[in-house]
């Protein structure tokens, strides 16, 4: 008999014949023997509409209040879910995120979680209950209802897992695991059977939208193993997890990520001083901008030309910070790029392999994309080409590293 924390998306959940079909599958683990708890997103388009009726009444709702509808759409799901379950004789019972007592901070939209108190839970599950809970929220300390910002659902699941100390946390999501790359652009994605938490990071940072890289930092934090699962067909999924032991010395690269979430920003001629990439980027954080990759050349006049990557959302406001950036430090310009995407491998065997940046740009250089922009870490490879080259780069270094399905 194992301890399961398991969590449904909005697509699973979907419509009611969905969540009728997710009571009948969470009741075969029950049937086996199995504790379970339930985490559930808010049925999928409903946050949207919720944010839709938000906007009609204002362009700035305070967050508390913002928080408050929000918090309506996992509320819906864990009654009707509970319902399902009961009418098939299986014993639920649903709680929001107050009731099981997750506390948050109180930054609303966008909270952490302080403690989480599952004595209730644990009551429940040795009664024989099956726990249903709200994902994406809490109370912060004066018992304002929170919400946990993007990923929440995944972050509630992998926490609860974490103080129930549960055997395995299952995100049940509309895609069968974790593959190579997006098999929507190269078909022979292979699935992993397992992935390292420490890869699944940089994927998920990198673009891959199978898991929010905030959940797989906390499962990786207190090593909760983590397994992604289709909602709509049986298998085993992707197991995340510490290591994947020997694979490890044969794989120098475990997958291709991409990002077109991405633009370019540069101001040539700064003077090269001590200080410098402080006074370009201080302003562009003071807007809550976040950068990414940073390049800095400096040439032999004793000037430097500074390029970062920001979120392509905020390229035009970045643009219009930089411009008086530029007036500032007497720069002689600032430019921008919108249309850039970045490309990365990953893999913790980079540890252990010679070459694989080499064979990286040798074969990008073979089709003839230019590289704009580089950066690296012990186990992943980045680099900004021109959008319109994504796809092929993609399909080239995947093919070029043995990863496709065929291959294996």
């Amino acid at each position: 008999m194992a301890l399961l924390v398991q969590k449904y998306g909005g697509t699973s959940v979907g419509t009611t014949e969905r969540i009728e079909a997710v009571a009948k599958k969470i009741k075969k683990f029950k049937d086996n023997g199995d504790d379970v708890v339930i985490v559930v997103s808010a049925m999928s388009g409903e946050t949207n509409r919720l944010l839709s009726l938000s906007g009609s009444i204002s362009d700035e709702p305070e967050g508390r209040e913002l928080d408050v509808l929000l918090s309506t759409g996992e509320q819906v799901t864990i009654a009707l879910l509970s319902m399902a379950l009961n009418k098939i004789s299986c014993p639920s019972k649903s709680y929001t995120g107050g009731q099981v007592s997750i506390r948050t901070d109180n930054a609303h939209t966008k909270a952490r979680i302080v403690d989480i108190d599952v004595r209730k839970l644990r009551e429940d599950l040795d009664a024989g209950l099956v726990v249903v809970v709200a994902g994406f929220q809490g109370v912060d300390a004066e018992k304002n209802i929170t919400t946990l910002g993007r990923g929440g659902s995944d972050t509630t699941a992998v926490a609860l897992a974490a103080v129930l100390e549960a055997d395995e946390c299952q995100i049940y999501t509309d895609v069968d695991g974790v593959y190579t790359t997006d098999p929507r652009v190269v078909d022979s994605a292979r699935r992993m059977d397992e992935i390292t938490f420490e890869e699944m990071i940089e994927m998920a940072s990198l673009g891959s939208k199978v898991l929010q890289i905030r959940a797989v930092e906390f499962a990786g934090k207190y090593n909760v193993p983590l397994r992604v699962l289709s909602s709509f067909k049986d298998g085993s999924g992707t197991l995340i997890t510490v290591d994947r032991g020997n694979e490890m010395e044969q794989v120098a690269v475990s997958g291709v990520a991409f990002n077109r979430d991405e633009a370019k920003l540069t101001i040539v001629g700064v003077p090269d001083i001590p200080g410098i990439a402080s006074k370009i980027l201080r302003p562009i954080s003071d807007q809550n901008i976040e950068v990414d990759m940073i390049v800095q050349n400096v040439g032999l006049d004793k000037k430097t030309d500074f390029t970062f990557t920001v979120h392509r959302s905020d390229y035009k406001r970045a643009k219009s910070v930089l411009d008086e950036v530029c007036k500032k430090l007497g720069a002689e310009k600032a430019m921008g790029d919108s249309n850039i995407a970045k490309v990365s491998i990953v893999g913790v065997g980079m540890r252990s392999h010679a070459g694989v940046a080499t064979k990286m740009f040798e074969v990008l250089s073979d089709e003839g994309i230019n590289i704009q922009m580089i950066s690296t870490s012990e186990i992943k490879i980045s680099v900004v080409i021109d959008e319109k080259y994504v796809e092929l780069a993609v399909r080239t270094l995947h093919s070029a590293f043995d990863l496709s399905a065929e291959t294996a």
